[in-house]
């Protein structure tokens, strides 16, 4: 579907019509703060046609996004070329799409090969490393293939400076955020971060998840891990979250510590995110 061609623009309200058949929501101010569906007017008591069809495609769009296959080829060939980052594609015990979404258990572990090729190489590289970055499709590979790229060129810059070492990109098709702790305790790495598409919302079909865990290994639970959540150009910018994410690998790495018992408070530290915000409800024009 064309949006410019059906005039479908995802949440844009719908003014009064000359004939009376749309009536406009006095609401429309406030759309400019918020991408919710709010102010949409009505015909009669049903929603104008305009904003049906594009809640339809919001909702095509969400469910594209979970099933859209990652390609591990073209995303191993972007991270060389823009961070320099030779990556390893590895699979998880979910066989195919439907399994993973059936089975949320086997997204969290490494299917038979992927873990003997990170005990190969962690034969060959003994030492372990500082951070190993695992890459996941979770429940958007279009948030992956959009974000990671990007993202990856800024948190890589701001970690050299620290002199973190990193082990190999792991690129892991049918993965959920735990599947992580396995290949960070095989890899001998002291922290993990898994970049992972989030689950589709009606405006957010490519929000990235970054999720941080100090000491990975199988069988810890969401209380040891910090998550930094809609990472994309409409929600929290590249810049914003490596700072957020810089900020707590280095307080894990002095501390030896991960999860509730880390706080972010980077708001305290980064003037742009300590900025007052302005509250649409009770101040606007």
């Amino acid at each position: 579907m064309d949006e410019a061609e059906n005039n479908i623009v995802v949440g844009q309200p719908v003014p009064a019509s000359a004939d009376g058949v749309v009536t406009a929501n006095p609401w429309q101010a406030l759309r400019r703060f918020t991408a919710a569906r709010i102010a949409l007017g009505r015909s009669g008591v049903s929603q104008p046609t305009a904003p049906q069809l594009a809640f339809q495609l919001a909702h095509a769009r969400a469910r594209d996004a979970v099933h859209l296959a990652l390609d591990q080829a073209a995303l191993g060939e972007a991270l060389l070329a823009g961070c320099g980052l030779r990556g390893v594609a590895l699979h998880s015990a979910a066989a195919s799409r439907d399994i993973y979404l059936q089975r949320p258990d086997l997204g969290r572990r490494l299917d038979d090969a992927s873990r003997q090729a990170l005990l190969a190489r962690r034969a060959a590289e003994p030492g372990g490393h500082d951070l190993a970055i695992v890459v996941a499709d979770g429940l958007s590979a279009l948030a992956i293939e959009q974000n990671a790229v990007p993202f990856l060129k800024i948190l890589t810059a701001r970690l050299a400076a620290d002199g973190w070492t990193l082990a190999p990109p792991a690129i892991v098709a049918q993965g959920r955020v735990a599947v992580g702790d396995e290949i960070g305790e095989l890899l001998g790495a002291r922290a993990v971060v898994v970049l992972i598409g989030e689950r589709p919302g009606l405006s957010s079909p490519d929000s990235m998840g970054l999720y941080l865990t100090w000491a990975p290994k199988v069988g810890l639970t969401d209380a040891a891990r910090n998550c930094i959540s809609n990472v994309r150009p409409a929600g929290l910018t590249y810049d914003d979250a490596a700072f957020k994410l810089h900020y707590l690998l280095s307080e894990a790495r002095k501390r030896q510590l991960s999860g509730v018992a880390l706080k972010d408070e980077t708001a305290t530290d980064n003037p742009a995110l300590d900025a007052p915000r302005r509250n649409f409800l009770l101040d606007h024009d």
